[in-house]
């Protein structure tokens, strides 16, 4: 069955979607098989997915992040919603607060792509989808879930936190948020012709911004506080994309 939208639950959040009813669902890709469940909402078909799979055990710079992005091209997904828990590189964004990135810097230096053996040079003017953008500020506002409407995602490359310095550069690049995960994403879902939109929640503030050593628990924590309205929010903006496509 071909599906409207994926979504991909990041840290605390790909969880929940699992427990949401639906059946499995398994698409083969030259990257490996892509797991998931087909859920239904107001008539939306909805390709699930964990990102570190089922009891978050694959760390981020070992996801199958071409599995994921073809996988999705392959089921018949036309935009792809996903989260990600970020550190806040502003003090006024603190945990908690909901973005709709607009823009990203890929420090990660995976160099993932789906073009190893052809010439293919993606246009990026648009790092983010703006239709899968849109939707998740259009969801949010309809909700009265405050959202920052962009932000510039910071990619590194994991699994351990950054340093003072390392943040205070990304600062000073201009980023907003970092994470581990969504660049990667979006560089490969735009590679496989599907629009990517990331709902960045902040967990917590980055090393620098805060005084406090960093620790996964406060991601945990916090993806605790925001998951469900994170979930509802994107079933929402999924409906909005099917819906105009």
């Amino acid at each position: 069955m071909e599906m409207n939208v994926g979504i991909i639950g990041g840290s605390g959040i790909g969880e929940r979607l699992a427990r949401l009813p639906g059946p499995p669902m398994f698409v083969a890709t030259p990257h490996g098989m892509l797991r998931g469940r087909a859920l239904q909402h107001e008539g939306t078909r909805i390709f699930a997915v964990s990102r570190h799979s089922a009891g978050h055990k694959v760390p981020p710079h070992r996801v199958g992040y071409q599995a994921l992005a073809e996988g999705m091209r392959a089921a018949g997904v036309r935009a792809c919603l996903a989260t990600a828990a970020v550190g806040s590189l502003r003090s006024d964004w603190g945990p908690g607060t909901f973005v709709a990135c607009s823009d990203f810097l890929d420090l990660t230096s995976r160099n993932l792509t789906l073009f190893d053996e052809t010439v293919v040079h993606t246009d990026f003017s648009q790092p983010f989808g703006p239709g899968a953008r849109r939707a998740l500020i259009e969801s949010a506002e309809a909700k009265g879930i405050h959202i920052e409407g962009s932000g510039v995602y910071v990619g590194g490359n994991g699994p351990r936190y950054e340093t003072p310095a390392e943040i205070e550069a990304y600062r000073r690049l201009g980023g907003e948020v970092v994470g581990m995960t969504a660049s990667t994403e979006a560089v490969l879902m735009r590679e496989a012709g599907v629009e990517y939109g990331c709902l960045a929640i902040v967990s917590n503030l980055a090393c620098g911004i805060t005084d406090m050593p960093l620790s996964h628990d406060e991601v945990i924590l916090e993806m605790g506080r925001s998951g469900g309205r994170a979930i509802e929010l994107r079933l929402d903006a999924a409906r909005r994309i099917a819906n105009t496509v």
